[in-house]
């Protein structure tokens, strides 16, 4: 009979913190730890109690040491903060990109950082690259980073103009069935584009940006014909852009140009015949010198904890397939 590992304990002191900012709110960051493993982690008195078998007892010390760092400087520690914790504990840490200035905040009208590992990864690519391919489920910031990246640039007159658009595709609708002029049709379709751009500046400098078109929102079928110079392009939504939608997007790219498109593909409106262009688009451009592809994945979520575990109960259900 193989004798089991004996059970051993830790503690680990909450003394000279303010023990909400490590726990949570009713120790809700505790209970996403002891929901990760197997061993009993709670809090008592002015500590911290660890009781497993030794080999996941170091990892759990290990975890709550890093994070009790953080609170110890000062940092508030969201449910988003312990789950990064937990998942490089439980994977390793994801390898953090080359450059001399990783998380580097971007210069917007509000301080605007990376949230995790893929994150970073992504606004270093978009500084490093022309060309920047970002996919990955909701929530993981796609397209606020992106958003974030062009204004920063717009500020820095890095470009002269930002350039924003998404394919007026939604499941089940079509743009002639709905109420409005042309302009009222494709707005709610432009709509998490504008939201974007309102947490970056001000609703006077948005509105007089797009009025003097330093900044454009338009449907991807209104990019054709064009060769955008000095200008921040982004294509939302890519998985929604035909084959032929997406090869006309990126060769619009004129000198002095960025270009950022993103999108999930595991969220196609597109009748499936059509064919999703950010699909196509991976093995098209795959190995192509100037180009970077970014996979964010459910780890960089940043929305709700709830967001990160109903994308993996959807992975779960379609056989572990991934954005």
């Amino acid at each position: 009979m193989i004798k089991q590992p004996e059970e051993a304990t830790e503690r680990i002191s909450l003394a000279g913190i303010d023990p909400v900012s490590l726990l949570g709110v009713q120790d809700a960051n505790l209970k996403l730890i002891q929901n990760a493993f197997r061993a009993k982690v709670f809090a008592r008195g002015d500590e911290i109690v660890v009781r497993g078998r030794p080999d996941e007892l170091a990892v759990i010390t290990n975890l709550l040491l890093k994070l009790r760092e953080k609170a110890e400087a000062g940092q508030a520690l969201a449910e988003r903060d312990i789950g990064y914790a937990i998942s490089e504990m439980q994977s390793g840490p994801r390898p953090q990109p080359s450059g001399d200035r990783p998380g580097k905040p971007l210069a917007t009208g509000k301080l605007v950082r990376p949230k995790s590992p893929g994150q970073t990864e992504y606004l270093q690519a978009i500084q490093d690259y022309d060309l920047v391919i970002a996919i990955g489920p909701a929530g993981t910031g796609k397209t606020y980073l992106a958003v974030a990246a062009a204004v920063a640039s717009l500020n820095e007159r890095q470009v002269e103009r930002v350039i924003l658009c998404r394919p007026a595709v939604e499941a089940g609708e079509s743009l002639g069935f709905l109420p409005g002029d042309f302009r009222e049709k494709i707005d709610p379709y432009m709509r998490p584009l504008y939201d974007a751009l309102y947490e970056m500046m001000s609703p006077e400098k948005v509105h007089r940006y797009l009025a003097n078109d330093i900044i454009e929102i338009v449907p991807l079928a209104y990019m054709r014909g064009r060769t955008l110079n000095n200008a921040f392009v982004i294509l939302d939504e890519a998985q929604n852009a035909t084959g032929t939608q997406m090869k006309m997007f990126l060769t619009r790219l004129g000198f002095g140009s960025k270009a950022v498109v993103t999108g999930d593909i595991t969220q196609i409106d597109l009748d499936r015949k059509a064919g999703s262009g950010l699909v196509e688009v991976q093995q098209v451009l795959d190995g192509v010198d100037g180009i970077r592809f970014i996979r964010l994945a459910e780890g960089d979520v940043v929305r709700h904890t709830l967001v990160q575990r109903i994308i993996n109960a959807y992975q779960s259900q379609n056989g572990g397939e991934k954005a």
